[in-house]
């Protein structure tokens, strides 16, 4: 499962998020304090499908979150302490947009600008402090004696320590998959694809629907998502816990005199996958109709893996009908028909809304 872990300083409505977006109902009270929750990816495809098969389970992909009590400095060094942040494939950061007499932000004024840079401030200090005790162990082995891989490393290790101190994040650095995978292992914070969430007010609704670009200029977040592996949305705490009272009807209802397509809770959790790359196949049937999370690029035989080891073990061939085209015919057979339907090799690369379905051999 795909795992997110949610930072931003106090007041920001992270946790009021948190707790919005996943099926935890507890918030972290205090340091070291986690909760964890998962939270289901919309997916109107998913949900066609499941129209069209009536099948007797539903089953959408998921994104687990982790949220934990402090923010500002001590929440990232509650980060750099709990395994499950560090183990995170990508972080969220709510960053407070909203005013609120009643809410005073710790700071004493609103400024997302000035958040999102302590925030990543903080979590390229953490990474410092990482590399440097790494560096320090690798002249110890280089006393032992060098090898290419050691030196390999120390240069790796060297460039990254240079753009930290540059006050750049890992992840902004144009690294290989290999030095990549090197790094991962060192779970590197500032390293972490990165979501901004702007928790905005309820007037700035209408630069929602306009688009993350004129919000971002708003809040002065602009030059934050200049950068790779960043993204950005807007949502509106307030609005959010008014539409998770109502029934789906009036939700939508609502929803539309706002001019807004969606709840801003469905844009998070649905840019939070797109951030990881991550893309969903589906298997359907009568039983079950599931949405599947792999890695764009993904080829067949790993994608059967993600069903069941045995699968891609015995892989034969996928039979493979993109989404809408067997929502538009109604039935396999009717796919099959006008040839829409392909069987493809260990080797095809799965596509996003891909219907797979695998023959194999035990």
């Amino acid at each position: 499962m795909l795992h997110a872990a949610l930072i931003g300083v106090p007041a920001s409505g992270k946790t009021t998020l948190f707790q919005l977006m996943t099926t935890a109902r507890e918030a972290p009270k205090t340091k070291g304090d986690v909760a964890i929750g998962v939270s289901k990816v919309p997916d109107a495809r998913l949900d066609r499908l499941s129209v069209l098969y009536n099948p007797k389970r539903h089953v959408p992909a998921t994104v687990e979150l982790t949220d934990a009590a402090g923010g500002g400095r001590q929440g990232v060094r509650t980060l750099v302490e709990v395994a499950g942040f560090k183990n995170a494939d990508a972080l969220v950061h709510v960053v407070r947009a909203f005013r609120d007499e009643a809410v005073p932000h710790p700071s004493g004024s609103i400024d997302p600008a000035r958040d999102a840079r302590l925030m990543e401030d903080e979590l390229i200090l953490a990474d410092l402090g990482v590399l440097e005790r790494r560096t320090e162990r690798i002249e110890k082995d280089a006393k032992k004696g060098r090898s290419p891989e050691l030196d390999k490393e120390a240069g790796l290790v060297g460039r990254c320590r240079a753009a930290l101190e540059d006050g750049a994040p890992l992840r902004a650095l144009d690294l290989s998959g290999d030095d990549r995978r090197l790094l991962r292992g060192f779970q590197l914070l500032s390293a972490k694809p990165l979501l901004l969430v702007a928790n905005v007010d309820e007037a700035d609704l209408g630069d929602v629907a306009a688009g993350i670009d004129r919000v971002a200029a708003g809040a002065g977040l602009t030059t934050f998502l200049s950068g790779a592996a960043t993204n950005a949305v807007a949502v509106c705490a307030k609005i959010e816990l008014e539409i998770a009272q109502l029934d789906p009807t009036d939700a939508a209802a609502f929803l539309a005199d706002l001019s807004l397509t969606e709840s801003g809770l469905d844009r998070v959790i649905r840019a939070t996958y797109d951030l990881l790359g991550y893309i969903s196949f589906f298997t359907v049937g009568e039983d079950e109709c599931r949405a599947w999370s792999i890695p764009r690029g993904t080829a067949a035989q790993l994608a059967a893996g993600e069903i069941h080891s045995d699968i891609s073990r015995g892989f034969i061939r996928a039979e493979v009908v993109p989404c809408e085209a067997l929502l538009g015919r109604g039935s396999h057979a009717a796919c099959r028909e006008h040839g829409e339907v392909r069987l493809e090799g260990k080797d095809y690369i799965v596509q996003d809304g891909d219907v797979i379905n695998f023959r194999f051999a035990t």
